[in-house]
């Protein structure tokens, strides 16, 4: 059995739905009720898909390339890491993301569904909390479910953009942004000090 509420945080933190909200408005800012409807549904829906798949084949990938774990959790905490540190110091998650916006028309795969929602952050996170040694089928199934739990929270909150922006405005988001970075940072910090640990008592 995992630890739901420590998972659920966890994965709150590197998807970071508050930080979306501000995308999707400034993404979505010429379209009617109908298709910011849509680009919410299938923002979700692809960014299901990607974690899904580095859910169940991410450390295939990792092994069959003779990368043990803990050299990824390790590599993986780093990344995590400096990506707490850009959330924490650096532009807020909304002012980064909104400067690629326009780049790109098909916003529900970019930058919605990725970075935004499925961001580099979120693959590694999910590899890292389904490591086949570690967890059974089961409990990757009760990850699986705490992942999709909280993509419906970002797509709920990506319907209720217009009034939730009315409260909090691009400062609230990104002080939430920033306060979840933190949070980020010491899960970081504790999955790279498990990697060591791991990598050297099999090196023993």
């Amino acid at each position: 059995m995992i630890d739901f509420f420590a998972v659920f945080i966890f994965l709150f933190a590197v998807i970071d739905p508050i930080g979306t909200i501000p995308v999707f408005i400034g993404v979505t800012s010429l379209f009617d009720k109908k298709e910011k409807v849509k680009v919410a549904l299938k923002a979700t829906f692809y960014s299901a898909i990607i974690l899904l798949f580095f859910l169940v084949a991410g450390e295939y990938v990792m092994t069959s390339i003779g990368i043990p774990l803990s050299a990824f959790q390790i590599a993986g905490g780093i990344i995590l890491f400096l990506f707490a540190l850009s959330m924490i110091f650096g532009e807020s998650k909304p002012d980064v993301e909104l400067k690629i916006a326009p780049k790109q028309s098909e916003t529900a795969i970019f930058p919605l569904a990725t970075p935004s929602i499925a961001s580099p952050g979120a693959m590694l996170a999910i590899v890292l909390l389904t490591e086949n040694s570690k967890h059974t089928i089961w409990e990757q199934t009760q990850t699986a479910l705490v992942m999709i739990s909280v993509l419906l929270i970002t797509m709920v909150l990506m319907l209720l953009a217009t009034q939730i922006h009315r409260v909090i405005g691009n400062a609230g988001a990104s002080l939430i942004s920033r306060v979840m970075g933190m949070i980020l940072a010491s899960v970081a910090v504790t999955n790279v000090l498990g990697g060591v640990t791991s990598y050297f008592s099999l090196s023993l």
